[in-house]
């Protein structure tokens, strides 16, 4: 099978194409940058942007399967940055898919999609999409989401994914961030911090996908549908920031912040930002306190059930080779 995966490079891609090698699939990667550890494990390296339709239609020829992990992350940037990534950019996916014939799309999601700032405490498939603002992030994939469900057909099959919080060695967006704020003395827990949440180790993010696939191709009636992937333990949230954080050497958390002084702070560093033009993420945004003070946790017996999903290593595991790759600078 040839098998095309957006975003190769990045901390969910290259995690998912480690394993598809393990399964000796011929595996393309299609993103901006060229990456050449991916080529000297015998990856095709395919580059182009995801708005450029020419590109991806040229990326998905001779493929049976696509992976479309790329995406605009973060939490904070121009709606039409996000739009043109996530949106245009999954749409160009989905009709480049439909022309070329390609029997399988499984997008990687977000469980923030059903996110409104609000407690989610065993929240289900069933969950609303968000119609909140806090972030162009939610709200894009949210949308991308949508189209690729939307393409489900019995020529095309799709499969959402919602993998939550992943974390795991080279991973270069929260757990750095989390270190860095820390050691400037600028981290503060938000709210009572009893919030629980889940969290997805990197592998079994992976391993999801490849449950993912081998359904999709299988059991028909898995398809057209989201899923809540993750570790399957709700932690609460501080006190695994906090064993991170020991384990790394670094003091734990000892300040606190209220939900609606966070609030307050994130509110005019967005403003400041926004006046100014400042393109750079501000040192606190809404969306950042709702993630932190908030539960956020999920059902996963659907992907349990439907997609014979079973998380391999424990939270507690997780933690451990999360410590392990920081003390070693990874």
């Amino acid at each position: 099978m040839n098998v095309l995966v957006t975003g190769g490079g990045g901390f969910i891609g290259s995690a998912l194409i480690r394993e598809l090698v393990k399964r000796n699939y011929r595996i393309a990667s299609f993103s901006r940058g060229d990456y050449p550890g991916l080529r000297e494990i015998g990856i095709i390296i395919k580059r182009g942007d995801l708005s450029d339709k020419h590109a991806v239609l040229d990326a998905c020829e001779g493929i049976d399967v696509v992976f479309h992990v790329a995406s605009m992350a973060g939490m904070w940037g121009s709606y039409r940055d996000y739009y043109r990534t996530n949106v245009t950019g999954t749409e160009n996916i989905v009709n480049a898919c439909i022309a070329k014939n390609i029997k399988g799309l499984i997008y990687t999601s977000s469980s923030s999609v059903v996110f409104n700032g609000n407690d989610i405490s065993n929240g289900d498939e069933s969950l609303p999409y968000s119609k909140s603002s806090i972030s162009h992030y939610i709200t894009t994939k949210a949308s991308a989401e949508k189209i690729v469900l939307n393409a489900n057909s019995s020529s095309l099959r799709t499969i959402a994914l919602r993998p939550h919080i992943v974390i795991g060695p080279g991973d270069n967006h929260l757990i750095p961030r989390i270190i860095e704020r820390a050691k400037n003395g600028k981290l503060r827990q938000i709210g009572d911090g009893k919030n629980l949440v889940d969290i997805t180790y990197i592998y079994n993010a992976a391993i999801a996908h490849i449950c993912a696939l081998d359904s999709i191709m299988t059991k028909p009636g898995t398809s057209g549908k989201a899923y809540f992937v993750s570790n399957g333990e709700p932690a609460n949230l501080w006190d695994v920031i906090n064993m991170i954080l020991t384990g790394a050497g670094i003091n734990p958390v000892r300040k606190s912040i209220s939900v609606k002084g966070a609030l307050a702070l994130s509110a005019a560093a967005e403003a400041i930002n926004k006046i100014l033009q400042i393109r750079k993420e501000p040192v606190l945004t809404r969306f950042a306190v709702y993630e932190l003070s908030k539960s956020h946790w999920f059902n996963m017996s659907s992907a349990r059930e439907l997609l014979n999903y079973t998380p391999e290593i424990s939270n507690q595991e997780s933690i451990d080779m999360v410590i392990a790759a920081v003390r070693k600078g990874h």
